[in-house]
């Protein structure tokens, strides 16, 4: 208790505090010592907790139904010029049943907030680790939350403590595990109380677990998990992509990967997209050496090391997944584990800034010769063509391509009209955005560089203005005519 709560106690004349059925508070049980004969106590005593209730509200409409009249208990001594001090373990606006009190009274009394030590930094200085360090972010999440959202902020968080356990425990441990965090997580009952208990969570009986426990994952710059450098094939390799521009494209699932990897391997320019994080190392290359790349993150998993291989929008698409599994096919490398986590693609992004034009069939090529000939370029765009596929043309040129986007451009106008819509992305999601739409006789070959994307409609795709004068928004109709 803070010296500020011990006084106010001394001051007050009436004492409430809250209770299950069966009487026992525990933020009564905390200032005991402190308490008169002569305070008047008020127990408001929880009419349902978690079991089931007749009431014609249900349990929502008893437990609002309680907080009225224990505020109207309250109200009474107020009105009658008694100071009132409201016990609460923790802090009072912390996952509080004060707060319930504060809300119906606040406004109509004088009301002081004394802040108090909440479970959660209780439960760190018993664990005796930090929380959160730097620049990591620290997550609170109650387990009543469904399991797949509780896996998922897991997962995309850097530390974290789960409240609320009891009969949640079971789902809690299995969002632990799903997110990969089981090993990190620690479990600790009654933080600083008598019957304290602290456990590593993979441990605990779910049947031991009280309402009045944490889940705890602390700060993992405090906590590191070090690289095993025993050859014992005990790394990994993650492929992750980073979405078409920063960190709002991030799935969770990415951002839990990039958090828990010893090492980064990536292009420069994609790394570069990726938080700096104490102690762990960053392997930067030049965007043409995909395979010597890979095989670097597979030598590193070999020897220990948790690593990510960074890449741009979906891995799996014109990027980074294929180069490290096709390395990881050789038998040196057969060990080593590899994943793949999925991204939010150039497509998508584009797709998704100007409407829906991808919302039939389409077809998604890359116009780079630098891997494939040409011809066999030109062969996929007639046949997509031909078949009236919504185009997703991806590397469509750079400074050394710039004649690929006129002859592509040429191509389709053999199968599509002079006015079908093309979309050109550039820098989605980037400080240098432009989309915009024109006709496909109008693409100007020296409006596209490596950093754009094409979408070219079919004979269906639409193109309205929403008001007079505003944006321009695609669609291509998901129902196709007959005939």
């Amino acid at each position: 208790m803070t010296v500020r709560a011990v006084r106010v106690i001394a001051e007050a004349d009436v004492i409430a505090y809250h209770s299950a059925r069966h009487g026992r508070s525990i933020a009564r049980s905390i200032a005991a010592e402190h308490l008169r004969p002569d305070h008047i106590e008020e127990a408001l005593v929880y009419p349902v907790t978690t079991e089931t209730t007749d009431h014609p509200g249900g349990y929502r409409g008893a437990i609002d139904e309680f907080y009225e009249q224990a505020a109207a208990r309250l109200a009474a001594h107020l009105d009658a010029g008694r100071t009132v001090a409201v016990l609460a373990e923790g802090d009072p606006l912390f996952y509080g049943s004060y707060m319930h009190m504060h809300k119906r009274l606040a406004d109509r009394y004088p009301t002081e907030v004394i802040p108090g030590v909440t479970s959660v930094s209780g439960a760190a200085a018993r664990l005796g680790t930090p929380l959160a360090e730097a620049e990591e972010v620290l997550t609170i999440l109650p387990g009543t939350l469904p399991e797949e959202e509780l896996t998922a902020r897991l997962a995309g968080t850097d530390a974290a403590v789960v409240m609320k356990l009891g009969r949640t425990f079971p789902t809690v441990r299995r969002a632990f595990e799903r997110s990969g965090r089981l090993p990190e997580a620690h479990f600790v009952e009654r933080a600083t109380m008598a019957g304290e208990r602290t456990a590593a969570l993979a441990d605990v009986d779910a049947d031991s677990v009280p309402y009045f426990s944490l889940a705890v994952l602390p700060s993992r710059i405090g906590n590191p998990r070090p690289p095993v450098e025993s050859g014992e094939g005990s790394g990994e390799v993650v492929v992750v992509g980073t979405g078409p521009a920063g960190p709002l494209w991030l799935t969770p699932e990415t951002r839990g990967a990039l958090a828990a990897a010893t090492d980064l391997v990536g292009y420069t320019t994609y790394l570069d997209r990726v938080p700096v994080r104490p102690g762990q190392r960053r392997h930067g290359s030049d965007n043409k050496v995909e395979a010597e790349r890979a095989a670097f993150a597979l030598d590193l998993a070999l020897r220990g090391h948790r690593v990510a291989v960074v890449s741009g929008g979906d891995p799996g698409v014109f990027a980074m997944a294929t180069a490290v599994l096709e390395a990881a096919s050789q038998e040196e490398y057969a060990d080593v584990p590899v994943r793949v986590l999925p991204g939010v693609t150039a497509a998508n992004a584009a797709a998704a800034r100007v409407g829906a034009p991808l919302g039939h069939d389409y077809a998604a090529l890359s116009l780079s010769d630098r891997l494939k000939p040409w011809e066999v370029i030109a062969e996929r765009l007639h046949a997509a063509a031909s078949a009236d596929l919504v185009l997703a043309l991806y590397n469509p040129g750079s400074r050394s391509r710039t004649w690929q986007v006129g002859k592509a451009r040429e191509l389709l106008l053999e199968h599509r009209a002079p006015d079908t819509p093309v979309v050109l992305a550039r820098d989605v999601g980037g400080p240098e955005e432009s989309v915009r739409v024109v006709r496909l006789a109008d693409l100007d070959p020296a409006a596209v560089d490596m950093r754009t994307l094409l979408i070219v409609g079919s004979s269906q795709t639409r193109t309205v203005r929403r008001s007079d004068g505003g944006e321009e928004v695609v669609w291509t109709p998901r129902r196709y005519p007959e005939g």
